[in-house]
C-alpha cells in the first residue's frame, strides 16, 4: 500500500519519498501535479486540494488519512524499467534559445535520452537522476527506477474549464464530475486569459509552430515570421488544441518545470503529457469555459 504523508513534511529543496508517492498517486488519479519531482510545492498542494474537493473531503492540500484512503491504490510509486535500443537511439539535438535559430532546425527533438525518458515518466530529469545514482540513461539494457504514472486512456469529457484562479484545466463529464485536472500557465498581464465561453475547434498532434513576432510583445526587433518544426521542444510542444478564439489554444511546452510558475502569451500551456491526455478527452464543438 502506498505510504503517503503530508506534503508539507518535505523540505522544498530535497526529494521526499512521501511527497513522491503522493504525486504519483495524484497522477494515477488524473489529478496531475505537472512535473513529478518529489518536492513540496504549489502544484502538488493545488492538485491535492482539488482531489479532496472532488471526493467530498476537507480541502486541506495535505495528504491526510482520508485522502490516502481515497487514492485506493496498491500500485507502488516507483517501478523498474529496462532501457531499450529505441530509448537511447535518438537522434537528439541541442535546442538553441533564439527563435530564429530554432527555425533552422529540421525537427525540435529531445535534447537527450534523459529528457525523453523523464517526459514519459511525467518527471523531472533531476528526480530520475536522484532515483538512479550512478546509472546511465544513454545505454540500452540499463535498469532504472521510474515513477509509476497513469496508464491507459483518460475518461472522455463533455466540457472543459480553464480556471485562472486555480491555474488549472479541468475536464468534466456530462454530470459535471471532474474526470481530470491539469496544472496550467494561463496568460499574463500583457496577454491575459481570454475569459469567456469558447469551443474546441480541433486537435493538431506534433504541430509546427507558426511564429509571428507581431503577436508577441517581447519579440526581438530583428525577428521575422518563421515556422518552427514539430517536436517535443517546439514552443507549443506535442499538441495544439485549437479554440474558437482566434490565435488561442491549449498546448504543450518544452519547459514542463515552469507550468503554473511562469506566464504565457495568453494561451493555456500544459506539460506535453497532460496536453496529450487532454487531447484524447476533447472533441470539436465541445464547450470550453475560461474564467479568472
Amino acid at each position: 500500500m502506498l505510504v503517503l504523508a503530508a506534503a508539507t513534511a518535505a523540505r522544498a529543496s530535497e526529494v521526499d519519498d512521501a511527497v513522491l508517492a503522493t504525486q504519483v498517486a495524484l497522477d494515477r488519479a488524473r489529478f496531475s501535479v505537472g512535473e513529478i519531482d518529489g518536492r513540496d510545492g504549489d502544484n502538488t498542494r493545488r492538485a491535492l486540494a482539488a482531489f479532496q474537493r472532488a471526493h467530498d473531503l476537507a480541502s486541506t492540500g495535505t495528504a491526510d488519512d482520508a485522502t490516502r484512503a481515497a487514492f485506493a491504490s496498491d500500485a507502488p510509486p516507483v517501478v523498474e524499467y529496462t532501457l531499450t535500443d529505441a530509448d537511447v537511439a535518438g537522434p537528439f539535438v541541442t535546442i538553441p534559445a533564439d527563435m530564429m535559430a530554432k527555425a533552422k532546425l529540421e525537427a525540435m527533438r529531445y535534447a537527450s535520452p534523459l529528457e525523453a525518458i523523464a517526459e514519459r515518466a511525467h518527471a523531472s530529469p533531476q528526480l530520475l537522476e536522484h532515483l538512479n545514482p550512478g546509472k546511465r540513461f544513454d545505454r540500452a539494457g540499463e535498469v532504472i527506477r521510474l515513477p509509476n504514472v497513469a496508464v491507459g486512456p483518460p475518461a472522455p469529457a463533455a466540457r472543459i474549464e480553464v480556471d485562472g484562479g486555480d491555474l488549472a484545466v479541468r475536464a468534466l463529464d456530462a454530470d459535471g464530475t471532474i474526470v481530470a485536472r491539469y496544472p496550467a500557465s494561463v496568460g499574463s498581464t500583457h496577454d491575459p486569459l481570454p475569459v469567456g465561453t469558447w469551443k474546441i475547434k480541433g486537435v493538431a498532434r506534433n504541430p509546427p509552430f507558426h511564429y509571428d513576432p507581431k503577436l508577441f510583445w517581447d519579440a526581438r526587433a530583428s525577428h521575422d515570421e518563421a515556422t518552427i518544426a514539430p517536436g517535443p521542444n517546439n514552443p507549443v510542444g506535442l499538441v495544439w488544441i485549437d479554440l474558437s478564439k482566434e490565435h488561442y489554444g491549449i498546448h504543450g511546452t518544452p519547459e514542463p518545470s515552469r507550468i503554473s510558475r511562469s506566464e504565457s502569451h495568453g494561451c493555456i500551456r500544459l506539460t506535453n503529457w497532460d496536453a496529450i491526455a487532454l487531447a484524447e478527452q476533447v472533441r470539436p464543438g465541445m464547450p470550453a469555459l475560461l474564467t479568472k
